[in-house]
């Protein structure tokens, strides 16, 4: 799953982001739903990536044009200088679960099933074989459930189904709250682990679906409550206003930002996060 940095609250540790590569193997790739594609990564510099404790950790994919002729890990800075239009794309991932023993980690990827409407990473994810070999930067990343919280409230569409699905393996077994999570198809649903007492509700439809279905939540009592929404831009800043102008949601206890905006590559979403357009705040 595609996603970008959050808008850590003070409640949660921000991790380091450092910018060194660790090159690892794709050692194994299946697909989980008809339009997610899971990809384990593995090797010696697995330690690296400065993995993270944070339910939402994400790495960063450099993928370099497979005409350039280009092998991990890179010199960046020289490239910049003498060859920009060969500087491989960055992406970014979740971490959906780490693997220390083995030295590995699984990142989820949302392909879109035709090939067509896939961008980059997604079009590598799909024709990458056993013992390709592929630089990732991170880990980042700045949420995790609190355990004492009253309550958590995580609201995502299928970009975030991959830290919404590691967030809730992260919560204390007695943790409350509801899940609500926006698919296009009702055949990309995963079952999904998760304490007893969270409800999960599947909204199949249209992002406008997912706003109606937060617009109808009882937020009349948001004291001590968690929040944990990632989705498309527009929506996201949609979603902002029913939580934080109309419902009251302290900023500190919520975790808001982007994962992706509708007709933009990463390259230009990332440099719009500096600008008006892509503030989700305001």
């Amino acid at each position: 799953m595609q996603t970008t940095s959050a808008q850590t609250s003070p409640a949660a540790t921000t991790a380091r982001k450092p910018k060194r590569q660790a090159v690892l193997e794709v050692l194994a790739k299946a697909r989980i739903s008809p339009r997610l594609l899971r990809l384990t990564l593995g090797g010696e510099q697995y330690a690296q990536l400065h993995r993270n404790e944070q339910a939402d950790a994400y790495v960063k994919l450099l993928i370099p044009d497979p005409a350039s002729g280009l092998q991990p890990p890179y010199d960046l800075d020289a490239l910049r200088a003498e060859n920009p239009e060969l500087l491989p794309v960055r992406r970014t991932y979740t971490v959906r679960s780490w693997d220390d023993a083995k030295q590995q980690l699984d990142i989820d990827v949302v392909l879109h099933g035709d090939g067509e409407g896939d961008g980059v990473a997604a079009r590598w994810a799909d024709q990458a074989l056993p013992g390709d070999r592929i630089a990732l930067m991170g880990a980042g990343g700045g949420y995790t459930p609190l355990a004492d919280s009253a309550a958590h409230l995580l609201i995502g569409d299928h970009a975030a189904l991959p830290a919404i699905a590691a967030s809730l393996e992260a919560m204390d077994a007695a943790a409350t709250g509801r899940v609500l999570i926006q698919l296009e198809h009702e055949e990309d649903r995963l079952a999904l682990t998760r304490p007893e007492g969270v409800q999960l509700d599947w909204v199949i439809g249209s992002r406008e679906d997912l706003r109606a279905a937060v617009a109808a939540l009882d937020l009349s009592d948001v004291g001590g409550l968690q929040v944990f929404c990632h989705a498309e831009r527009g929506l996201t800043k949609q979603l902002r206003r029913l939580l934080v102008t109309e419902a009251g949601i302290p900023r500190e206890n919520l975790s808001i930002s982007a994962y992706w905006a509708l007709g933009r590559i990463e390259d230009q979403f990332q440099a719009e996060k500096r600008e008006p357009i892509g503030a989700i705040d305001g």
